[in-house]
């Protein structure tokens, strides 16, 4: 008896030394890469994850969120390559961002997709999920959850948009994504792609007239004073986000700690998902309200309205259907018809 105790004792200090041995191995921080801090709920999702594994980890794996991705000097589309480069150890980002590197993210990107939150749950909770999360984890980086960004509106300075011959000639900043400026230019405007940080001053000045981001971004901020005082509310794409880690630091991970990040990440991105429909989905539009109380001017589409948009942009979605693979945007036209 006394000698199976021993060997049990034995067995469990071994456990613990090499635990420990190889806790001593992980960096002291790891790098996490957002676009925007955590009064947003994309920074606040990022925060939520990086807290909740530095609780359950007693400080094993130290995260520190860097916004503004400025581990890649601002160049958004950067971040994906980085990553599996091993440069940036994980990142809660952008499916925009991350779609030229894999052009299936471009699905979420589809105009007209997706009609409301259900459809996008139906995709990101089913299986054309699994298969973008199998698609990036092929690409050299470990996919662990969704958090989102929200519904792309569209706001500018000259007057409302109600149909496609409003946007007609306007110049409208896109992010740095193909797949935006062909919709915009079969809508009839001049898409001019640039960082947030220079479409600030260009809206201020004039130099462009509109573009489009969730009104969490919007309302935080501000864009008001950037003479930003007519938005569309029209939906016509997604920005969900994704929970990722080097694959080269995943696998240094030990079995443990791997599930504790996979599942921070589902906790975390629950919890960002909250925060960017909040005030937006009835019958809270507490955030749509807030807006309106600023003194711009929301347009809200009727279903024929939004449908001449769809149209228009109908030779898009086709194309890029087939950039995608048009196996996996059927299934998702399956998914959210059967939502």
């Amino acid at each position: 008896m006394k000698k199976l105790m021993l060997a049990a004792m034995a067995a469990t200090a071994a456990i613990a030394f090499t635990a420990h041995a190889t806790a001593q191995n992980y960096k002291d921080e790891y790098t996490v890469s957002t676009v925007l801090p955590d009064s947003f709920p994309w920074g606040a999702a990022a925060q939520r994850w990086a807290d909740l594994v530095d609780e359950r980890t007693d400080g094993r794996i130290n995260m520190r969120i860097y916004p503004g991705t400025q581990l890649v000097q601002g160049e958004q589309t950067r971040e994906f390559t980085a990553m599996r480069q091993g440069i940036i150890d994980m990142a809660v980002g952008s499916t925009i961002n991350w779609s030229p590197q894999i052009q299936e993210l471009n699905i979420f990107a589809l105009p007209f997709l997706m009609p409301d939150y259900d459809a996008l749950d139906a995709l990101t909770g089913g299986e054309v999920g699994n298969r973008l999360f199998e698609r990036i984890e092929e690409a050299g980086v470990v996919p662990l959850a969704w958090a989102e960004n929200g519904f792309r509106e569209i706001t500018n300075s000259i007057g409302p948009i109600r149909t496609p011959e409003d946007l007609d000639g306007m110049k409208i900043r896109v992010v740095g994504s193909p797949l935006f400026s062909d919709i915009f230019s079969a809508l009839g405007a001049n898409p001019t792609q640039m960082s947030w940080a220079d479409a600030q001053p260009a809206l201020t000045t004039g130099a462009v007239d509109g573009q489009e981001n969730p009104l969490t971004i919007y309302s935080g901020l501000q864009m008001q004073n950037v003479d930003q005082n007519y938005i569309t509310l029209w939906g016509y794409v997604a920005d969900p986000l994704i929970f990722g880690v080097s694959a080269q630091v995943w696998d240094t991970f030990t079995e443990e700690d791997q599930q504790i990040l996979r599942e921070a990440a589902v906790e975390a991105g629950d919890y960002g998902i909250e925060l960017a429909r909040e005030g937006l989905v009835e019958p809270d539009l507490s955030l749509i309200e807030e807006i309106e109380s600023e003194g711009v001017e929301i347009t809200r589409l009727t279903e024929d309205e939004r449908q001449a948009f769809v149209d228009a942009t109908r030779g898009v979605y086709d194309e890029w259907s087939e950039t995608i693979g048009q196996d996996l945007v059927t299934a998702a036209e399956e998914a959210i018809a059967n939502r």
